[in-house]
Formats: C-alpha cells, structure tokens, sequence
C-alpha cells in the first residue's frame, strides 16, 4: 500500500478528521490533503511526527512493509 493510502487509512482508523491529524502534527489541514491525495511527499519530520502519533514504524507508514 502506498503512502498516501496508508496515511488516510490509518487516520480513519484512529477516527480522526483531516483538521484534528493536521493541528497534532503541527501542519495545515491543505498539506494534509494533499499528502493523502498523493500530490505531495512529507518533509522528513512531518513524516517522523506521523509514524510516532500513529504508533507505527516509518516503514509501515511508507508502505514497505505491513508489520506496524
């Protein structure tokens, strides 16, 4: 599973909004968007804050692995 699935599926997971995830990791609701839209790939400590909110290796998150 790519990234940008990934992402929106681990926050329907977790039921959170587009707004909620984006204020926890310190970014706009827009970027979110279009990180899970696929238009955009994280900065590096975007990408860090979302694997720790989420709880999951940044190999999950990224899609290289199933093994949270």
């Amino acid at each position: 599973m790519e990234f940008s699935k990934r992402l929106a599926a681990l926050r329907k997971e977790c039921k959170e909004t587009q707004v909620q995830l984006a204020e926890s990791v310190h970014i706009t609701s827009r970027s979110l968007q279009d990180l899970e839209s696929g238009r955009y790939y994280p900065k590096f400590e975007t990408f860090l804050a979302l694997a720790d909110h989420f709880g999951v290796t940044l190999d999950y998150l990224a899609g290289r692995t199933d093994e949270r």
